[in-house]
Order: C-alpha cells, then structure tokens, then sequence
C-alpha cells in the first residue's frame, strides 16, 4: 500500500520547499527548480527470441540545465514509472548542484524486468531505445549512464547506436563504459567510494571510531558490495549485507572478503551463502539492526513513516537514491539519527562520470589515483560546505545539503536570465 500512495517527485519538492524556507527565498527565484524541462516518454517495439513482438514504455527526463548539460543513469526495471523518472532526474541535478560539477541532471528508464529477456533481447531493446531518445542526448546536451539492472555493457550498446546514427564515434554520449570504449579507470566502484568518504567524514565530525565500527549495508550491487569492502579495508565490521532475497547477518561481523568474494559473481544469491556465525534474515529486519551505520543502497521508498522509529543506528548514510521519505527524516531527525543524504552520499558515480566525460572530450587517459585523488577532494570539499552550513544554520545535512545546491542553482538561472 505504501508503494501506491508514495510519489518521489512529491517528496522532492516538499525537500527544496523546505530548504528554500531556510534561505529565505521566494517561490520565483526557485520555481523552475520544481519542475523539468522535458520529459519524453516513448514506446517501441522489440522482436522477441521466438519471433513474437513486444512493445516497451521507456522514458527520458531532463530536469535542469542551468549549470551544464543533464547527466543522469538509465535504469531498467518493471517498477519503473514516469514520477519515479522525474525524481530520479531532479535528485541528479541536486547531486551535480552539491558536489560543484558542471552538470544538470536527467533519468532515464525502460519499464522491464531484464531477468526475463536473453542478452540478444536485451541488446535489441537498448539499440531501439536508444534510436528513440537519441534527439534529446548527446556529450553536450544529455550524457545517459548505467543504473539498476544497467552496466558498462548496456552503456556500449547506447554508445555504438548513437554514434552509428550520426556516421562518427561519439564515446562522450554516455558514461560507465567499459575501458576499451573510452571508459574511465575507477568508474565502477566510484559510487561505492564515494558512500566510504561520505561515511568517512560523518564518523570523524562525530568523534565515532571507524575501527570496529558496525555497519549495515542493504543491496549488495556495485554501490552496498563496494561501499562495504572500501569500509571494511577501514577496519570497519560489516554485520550484514541483503540482496532482494534477504540479508544475511553476524553481529560478530561477517568474513567479508569471503562475503565479497561471494557477490562478485552476479549470479549468486545471498539466500544460498552459509558460513560460520552466519543467520539469515530479511530486508527489513537489516534496516533495524542495532549497529553504528545503515547504508540503504537499494531502492528508494525503503525507510518510511512506519519504519523510522524503529531505525537503531546512528548514522544513515544512503547509498541509494531517495531511499528516505519525508515523513521518516523527521522522525529520524527527532531520535537524533545523522541522515548523510543521497545528494552527497552518493554523488561519487557522477564525479567520475565527469571525469569520463572529461578524458573523452580531452582524447586523454587518466591514471586510477588520479581519480580516486579527485573524487576524495571533490567529495570532501562537498561534505564541508554542507556540514559548514548545517552547524550555522543548525538545520539536518539533508536540508543543508538542499541548501547548498539551491543556492547555486538559484544563482545560475539569475545570471544566465530567462529567455527570451
């Protein structure tokens, strides 16, 4: 039932709503933040392995592109609705407002569960996607990049389609391509990296030691698995990891290199892992472990009105997009739980995909400590603008956060004007 009356766009506005009260700013020096410029929806056909047809809804939004062109992932997945799309896209620009990068921000998705479709079909469904989104992107308009149930390889299909139809290669039209095709060294643990800083730094404002640290990670897919490995070389204690089928959960900590090792392979499921200490236990259950740090890095809508007050950690550092109602951050917020919002939290998948979009404009090659150096800076100079402002202000990291990337937004449509 929550899922039906839960609208994300909605709780993205009610989030700047309240941020720009903190600014003391107008309805009109912010309005064009609540809504997106474009918003394409397409459907198209995709000839099926047995012959049939079948006909897919696909979506592409633009929310802002008053600071650069819109960046922002394409996802596929069954759930995938228009609402969900435009959220997704306004975070994006947020996101790009906040960690100080040229971008605005866009979404992308295809209503299909992918798990029922064979490579071919897959590869057919993304070409013909792509040939119907292909007028709104492009390296200086809209540069798309993977998401859930999306990956390098996805992005090699959108790249080559794209660039068959304007008869050159155009590597910078997406990024998260694989590193043969112009992607960049450190892309695919960058977003899980960023969520390890992000962590980082909320421990050490906090006086909390990372050594023995219990954290909680829900969704081992590239952000939970990286962000938990990156967090454990720490010295960090993983307790639990879920997949969509459940967690599994040791409060002594897991052997997560063995854990790792494990949900390397895409195909393995957390249900089936046994070890030593090891019990299993279902999603929910995991967000309300007793531990000093929960990472939700699924989906969104996952910490709710009916949840919040039985949330135990300390810190919640959102790996994924959205995965906090409005409604949760304030009870949250009254138990005295720190929210490092998804803004920051995750923002270190776009910064490299600026970095990527960079060293394809370029024609150059960076080295991976360059990147990882880069994003550590970026990210950091990130979290202190915004923790500077939530100590003044005395206001959450979220509206902080909020706070900081409105203001620069606010400011670029006031210089550039409205035309015509």
């Amino acid at each position: 039932m929550k899922n039906e009356v839960y609208n994300p766009y909605q709780n993205f506005t009610q989030t700047i709503d309240n941020a720009a009260r903190v600014l003391g700013l107008d309805e009109s020096d912010y309005i064009a933040t609540k809504h997106c410029e474009r918003e394409l929806k397409v459907s198209f056909p995709v000839k099926m392995d047995d012959g049939s047809v079948q006909v897919f809804e696909g979506f592409r939004v633009q929310h802002s592109s008053s600071r650069g062109p819109c960046k922002g992932g394409i996802r596929y997945h069954q759930d995938v609705n228009q609402d969900e799309v435009k959220a997704l896209a306004a975070w994006m620009t947020f996101k790009c407002a906040v960690a100080g990068i040229p971008y605005g921000g866009a979404k992308g998705g295809i209503k299909v569960d992918p798990s029922k479709l064979s490579r071919p079909e897959l590869e057919r469904l993304t070409r013909r996607y792509t040939a119907m989104i292909a007028p709104l992107i492009g390296p200086d308009m809209d540069i798309p990049a993977p998401d859930v149930n999306t990956n390098g390889e996805v992005m090699g299909w959108i790249m080559d389609t794209y660039s068959m139809l304007k008869g050159h290669c155009v590597p910078g039209v997406v990024t998260g391509k694989p590193l043969d095709i112009g992607g960049s060294l450190g892309r695919m643990e960058a977003t899980g990296r960023g969520v390890m800083i992000a962590t980082r730094e909320a421990l050490k404002k906090a006086g909390v030691p990372m050594k023995g640290a219990r954290i909680a990670v829900q969704g081992k897919g590239n952000v939970g698995s990286y962000a938990a490995k990156l967090l454990h070389e720490l010295g960090a204690s993983i307790v639990a990891v879920s997949d969509s089928g459940g967690a599994i959960y040791n409060p002594d900590g897991l052997d997560f290199d063995r854990v790792f090792a494990y949900i390397s392979d895409r195909r393995n499921r957390l249900k089936d892992f046994d070890g030593a200490g090891v019990s299993h236990i279902s999603n929910e259950d995991l967000l309300e472990l007793d531990v000093e740090v929960l990472i939700p890095s699924a989906l969104e809508n996952q910490i709710t009105e009916e949840n919040a007050a039985k949330i135990k950690a300390k810190f919640v550092v959102e790996g994924a997009n959205g995965p906090t109602t409005v409604a949760a951050d304030a009870i949250l917020e009254k138990n005295g739980v720190i929210v490092v919002p998804d803004i920051l939290a995750n923002a270190g998948g776009v910064i490299v995909s600026y970095f990527e979009w960079v060293q394809n404009i370029q024609s150059l090659m960076w080295d991976e400590g360059n990147v990882n150096d880069h994003l550590n800076q970026i990210l950091c100079n990130a979290f202190e603008a915004v923790y500077a402002f939530h100590v003044e202000h005395g206001v959450s990291l979220r509206l902080s956060a909020y706070a900081v990337a409105l203001q620069k937004l606010v400011k670029a449509k006031k210089i550039r004007g409205i035309f015509p």
